[in-house]
This record gives structure tokens, C-alpha cells and sequence, in this order.
């Protein structure tokens, strides 16, 4: 179990921060809500801090822009959704070590299995706030689009922070 200390508080508060930020900075609107980039920021943090770091960030950070931008119906369904989908990046991603690779199977896996977990996350809820499967069904192009969008920038910065020696430099490994 990981010590509570005043890194990991600075870090989890920056990765929230910089989620929510990301989130409402550019919103392209979809059927029921609207396309950003704070899904390659939840990736970075789940994959470079761990699985704490990426779920705390993912949900309370993307719960946070949607409080923050007018979309309170959606504020449960993306903390419970994000959350989850931080989590299984960095479940994935990282090995029984705690360590990860850019360049890996186990990063591409853990970023299309997150974005899947989003995608179907966002349909299922969808689906029952506004009572409709086809209404639910509308935004998964959008989502898709915007998931495709989030991994390609993942691993632009991911690499640019990799070469960088980031977890090095930031003493990251084991979460």
C-alpha cells in the first residue's frame, strides 16, 4: 500500500486538475454531451502514476468539468465511468512490478480496453437517462472519435514524457 504523503496529494491534485482543465478547455459537441481531450490526460495519469493516481483523476477530475460546463446529469455516471476507465489503464499497462513501457502490447491494450470501458460506459448511461438505446447508441461515433483522438495523443506525450525520464526524474514507479 502506498504511503499518503504531500507528493502523492500534490500529484493527485495536479492530475485532477489538469483532467478537469483538459476536459473543458476544447468541447466539440455530440449527441448528449461533448467530445475533449481529458481522456489522453487520464491515460497519462493512470499509466505514468498508477492506479490510484488514474482513477481518483479520471473520475473526479472529467465529474469536475462536467459540474464546471453545464452537464450536472452526467456528473455520477462520469465519476463512476472514468473512474473505472483510469483504473483499467493502469491495471493493465503496468506489470506485477509496477513498471510500463510506452512501446508495449500491455500500453496499447490498457489504452483501447480504457477507451472501450468508456465508450460502453457513456452508451449504458445514455441509454438510461434518457430512457433510449438508440439515443444511447448516437454518441458512440463521437466517443469513439474522441477516444481514437485521446490515445493518439497519449502516446505523443507519453513518449515526449518517456524520453524525458519522467518517472525517473518524478520517482514513480510502484503504484
Amino acid at each position: 500500500m502506498n504511503k499518503i504523503n504531500a507528493k502523492t496529494i500534490t500529484i493527485n491534485a495536479l492530475a485532477i486538475a489538469i483532467v478537469c482543465i483538459s476536459t473543458m478547455f476544447i468541447q466539440i459537441p455530440i449527441p448528449l454531451g461533448y467530445m475533449h481531450l481529458g481522456n489522453c490526460c487520464i491515460l497519462l495519469a493512470a499509466i505514468f502514476f498508477g492506479r490510484t493516481t488514474g482513477f481518483i483523476a479520471g473520475g473526479i477530475g472529467s465529474a469536475l468539468a462536467d459540474l464546471l460546463t453545464g452537464y450536472p446529469q452526467w456528473i455520477i455516471p462520469t465519476l463512476i465511468i472514468k473512474s473505472i476507465m483510469g483504473l483499467v489503464a493502469a491495471v493493465i499497462a503496468r506489470d506485477k512490478e509496477g513498471h510500463f513501457k510506452m512501446a508495449s502490447v500491455r500500453t496499447l491494450a490498457a489504452s483501447i480496453a480504457s477507451i472501450a470501458v468508456m465508450v460502453a460506459g457513456y452508451f449504458i448511461a445514455g441509454s438510461i437517462l434518457y430512457g433510449s438505446i438508440i439515443t444511447g447508441a448516437a454518441q458512440i461515433p463521437g466517443l469513439s472519435l474522441e477516444g481514437g483522438t485521446g490515445i493518439v495523443l497519449f502516446y505523443v506525450i507519453g513518449f515526449g514524457f518517456e524520453a524525458a525520464k519522467l518517472p525517473k526524474i518524478l520517482a514513480i514507479g510502484h503504484q
